[in-house]
């Protein structure tokens, strides 16, 4: 266990499962206190309760992202709660569903937009002014390699995760002599429980994608939760406004 993160804050949005869950374990199992916040109530009381099992500390605040009133409360709940925000996950999102760009509907592209690119915005707007008044905190937004490259038949989620990439590094110049830090990471395809929605889709699809995975395989929650645990630290603290991207070499080829 790190003292740096011991007895600390972390909010983490998108929380019940995938990379959310594992980066909150992560977080736990150094010594903060977490703050799963998620649209889903029992699966996110689920998340506090194995962290507890566990020996850490966590709470749960039902949080839809793409609502400002929600986000200003996950804030300020966690305030009350623990007096102090440290850092910041951003990770709530949806893939949306998938067709060429002239046949993505207006409905689909506003839902991907709103929750993947205006909740990762509203979640800083009321992050930000917490960690300006402390003097310092880290936030970590999630957005993949779909923001790096395109992706057919997924124009929303690639334009909202390519926005996420923007977003951050414009805050993140803003912030940087204020003693906030922002980073993002891009993930490549994880074993996430989105992911295995698709793979019973389509069975195939598991095989395609690790053959199409220099490393031969897909990556898993907790690799992702380390690089945004390694963020979140000293030994990151000269990284100012980057995409890490984390995918076995895919956008290497």
């Amino acid at each position: 266990m790190s003292t740096e993160y011991t007895d600390k804050v972390a909010v983490i949005t998108g929380a019940s499962s995938g990379i959310g869950f594992a980066t909150a374990q992560a977080f736990a199992k150094q010594g903060a206190k977490v703050v799963i916040a998620d649209v889903q109530t029992e699966k996110g009381e689920q998340a506090v309760a194995a962290i507890k099992q566990a020996g850490g500390e966590a709470s749960f605040v039902k949080t839809d992202v793409s609502d400002p009133r929600q986000v200003e409360s996950l804030v300020a709940q966690t305030i009350a709660t623990y007096q102090r925000l440290d850092f910041a996950i951003n990770n709530a999102g949806i893939d949306g569903d998938r067709a060429p760009t002239a046949d993505c509907t207006e409905e689909n592209w506003d839902r991907v937009i709103d929750i993947n690119l205006k909740g990762v915005w509203l979640c800083m707007k009321n992050q930000i002014p917490q960690m300006l008044k402390q003097g310092r905190g880290c936030i970590v937004n999630i957005a993949s390699i779909a923001g790096v490259v395109g992706f057919q038949n997924m124009p929303a989620y690639c334009a909202s995760k390519g926005g996420v990439i923007q977003l951050t590094k414009t805050a993140a110049l803003e912030y940087a002599k204020q003693g906030v830090r922002i980073n993002a990471v891009c993930p490549g395809v994880i074993k996430t429980p989105m992911v295995a929605g698709l793979f019973e889709k389509d069975p195939k699809m598991e095989e395609v994608l690790n053959a199409g995975t220099p490393i031969g395989r897909l990556g898993s929650p907790e690799e992702i939760a380390s690089a945004i645990l390694w963020l979140c630290s000293e030994h990151a603290g000269f990284m100012i406004g980057q995409p890490v991207i984390m995918d076995g070499g895919f956008t290497a080829q």
